[in-house]
């Protein structure tokens, strides 16, 4: 029986580069492609980062009961869908593992839909002062920093991962980034040890 390991954190935690890192650590774990109704990025492409869809896609895959979790966020460019889909990318049934990443509450949408024993949590934690100090220095080294919304997502952070959160998505285990490397290198062998 296949299982998924779900990265996740506060942004500003590192969980990008740790879950690089995990794939160089681990490369026979599968990522899964997740979909998204935003335009697509220059730097992108089709299949890769995303599956670009239409809202009546996304309609439609309702639907047919196919979406796992879905995401809703308000923009300056209207309201952008992040979802996840079963279509076959995932088969826990033939002894797959997968290689995940997202919130708090996708994750738990996940383990609700596939089962609490076949998705494992992999919380990334750092202390909020060093966070904030990630934060503002990677905003700062943008060309257009949007120090409001590095704020607004730094409080919402606190509030959806607050602990009682945690605990009610049945995370036990907090995998502490102060050093990137050994952080990913503790994950990675937790994964092995179960694959």
């Amino acid at each position: 029986m296949g299982k998924i390991f779900y990265v996740m954190g506060k942004s500003s935690s590192g969980k990008d580069s740790i879950f690089k890192k995990i794939q160089e650590e681990a490369p026979n774990l599968q990522t899964i492609v997740p979909y998204t109704t935003r335009p697509i990025r220059e730097d992108e492409t089709e299949g890769v980062e995303y599956f670009f869809v239409s809202e009546s896609e996304l309609s439609s895959m309702v639907r047919e009961d196919k979406v796992v979790e879905v995401r809703s966020y308000e923009t300056v460019h209207g309201v952008w869908r992040y979802f996840t889909v079963d279509d076959g990318q995932i088969d826990l049934e033939n002894d797959n593992y997968y290689l995940m990443i997202g919130t708090l509450e996708s994750y738990d949408r996940i383990r609700k839909y596939y089962g609490n024993t076949k998705v494992i949590p992999v919380y990334i934690e750092v202390e909020d002062g060093e966070r904030l100090e990630r934060a503002l220095k990677r905003e700062r080294a943008q060309k257009t920093p949007k120090y409001d919304e590095m704020c607004r997502r730094f409080m919402a952070d606190n509030k959806d991962f607050s602990d009682e959160n945690i605990l009610e998505c049945g995370i036990k285990k907090r995998y502490i980034n102060d050093d990137r490397d050994r952080c990913a290198k503790e994950i990675a062998e937790m994964i092995k040890a179960q694959m």
